[in-house]
């Protein structure tokens, strides 16, 4: 099966909802319908390449 891609619309909310609201991985998974382990994933990567939410 093949695995469903992730907008980039969807990461950049991520990441804002992760870093300008302070959400649980498990808040923003329920708000934009993805798992908790997505949302890990894209926060490691980001944090991992020195983003920022400014």
């Amino acid at each position: 099966m093949p695995v469903k891609q992730v907008s980039m619309r969807k990461i950049k909310e991520c990441l804002r909802l992760k870093w300008s609201c302070g959400l649980s991985h498990e808040q923003i998974a329920n708000a934009l319908g993805l798992s908790k382990g997505v949302i890990s994933k894209y926060a490691q990567l980001a944090f991992a390449a020195g983003l920022d939410w400014v």
